[in-house]
């Protein structure tokens, strides 16, 4: 049986309004009272309906959570971020996985709203003009986090990822490599092709470098794909020293399709990762890698989201966080 509020104003001989305060926190209820709705509700096993109270109150204390992929250390690091500020602020969170699909990704983002959630957070490889629309169309706020939009228009908390990519480059230019090569993801999102090999062009031409396509191989993110570029590097007449790699994932595959081939990192391969995902510290050897402070990320783009729901004055709605390199022992010390 459906307990209701109406049943829990009968048992205890009150109105539904006092049964309402009780439920809601409000402090204008004699404290007998409290107790004895309390004991009722208890008793009777009631639960508040949350979409009766989202239509009276016009919030559901609900938020959305659009994710590539859960399985991900990437992104399952993001979500932790975004999940333990959400229950400090007393939000639920409804979260679905779109497979960096954009059909499912839109479809996701329409059935949100469809639940009358207070604010969207998202994250996607590939931010599209028709994403940028839907955002636009929102009657909530949207925040990305951990992914990049062409128009830098959306709220959103990433680092500086071209400059990230510089200073990595730079590193191995400091230490004498001329031959650098980039496994990158997917070129056509915005994040790798405008961002991220942006940096590493801007490095070797810094340095007088040319730039070398053949030493820049396109993965998908995932361990095979890494062990299919350093095949591909491995066969080049003039091979690489350094190997910069753009996931942990693809660089776990460098590392291990380099080894089984008997190649020694960091002895013949300097290498150097992108995520610091747990991933970096299960490998040998450990992975040096620039340290993107996932949790963080998904943390402010959660308080950011807070913020614009709430309606508060939000200075910079682009928060960019700090990035460093961590240097392990797939590179020479």
């Amino acid at each position: 049986m459906n307990i209701t509020i109406y049943d829990v104003a009968r048992e205890a001989n009150v109105s539904m309004a006092t049964v309402s305060r009780v439920v809601n926190g409000n402090p204008n209820v004699k404290p007998v009272t409290r107790k004895k709705v309390m004991e009722v509700i208890d008793r009777l096993g009631y639960r508040p309906n949350a979409v009766a109270r989202g239509l009276a109150s016009k919030k559901t204390t609900t938020v959305g959570v659009v994710i590539p992929d859960i399985s991900s250390p990437f992104f399952a690091e993001l979500a932790r971020g975004i999940e333990d500020i959400a229950t400090m602020y007393k939000y639920n969170i409804i979260l679905s996985n779109s497979d960096q699909n954009k059909d499912k990704e839109l479809h996701l983002l329409n059935t949100m709203l469809g639940k009358q959630v207070d604010g969207i957070v998202f994250m996607g490889g590939n931010i599209t003009e028709d994403h940028v629309e839907e955002f636009k169309k929102s009657p909530v706020p949207i925040v990305l986090a951990g992914s990049v939009e062409e128009s830098e228009t959306v709220p959103s908390v990433n680092i500086d990822y071209e400059q990230a990519m510089f200073d990595t480059v730079q590193a191995f230019i400091d230490k004498g490599h001329k031959r650098i090569a980039f496994v990158v993801g997917p070129l056509q999102e915005p994040i790798n092709q405008e961002k991220k090999l942006a940096g590493y062009k801007r490095a070797l031409e810094q340095a007088g470098y040319d730039y070398d396509e053949e030493l820049v191989v396109e993965g998908d993110y995932t361990y095979d794909s890494g062990i299919e570029a350093i095949e591909r590097l491995l066969e080049l007449d003039s091979k690489p020293s350094a190997i910069i790699v753009g996931s942990d994932e693809m660089a776990l595959g460098v590392v291990h399709g380099a080894e089984d081939r008997g190649h020694k990192i960091p002895d013949e391969f300097e290498v150097i990762s992108s995520d610091n995902t747990r991933l970096t510290l299960m490998v040998r050897p450990q992975l040096t890698t620039i340290v993107q402070p996932l949790y963080d990320i998904g943390a402010v783009a959660m308080r950011l989201l807070t913020k614009l729901m709430n309606k508060e004055q939000v200075e910079d709605q682009a928060v960019v966080l700090p990035h460093r390199i961590e240097y392990r022992n797939s590179t020479k010390q």
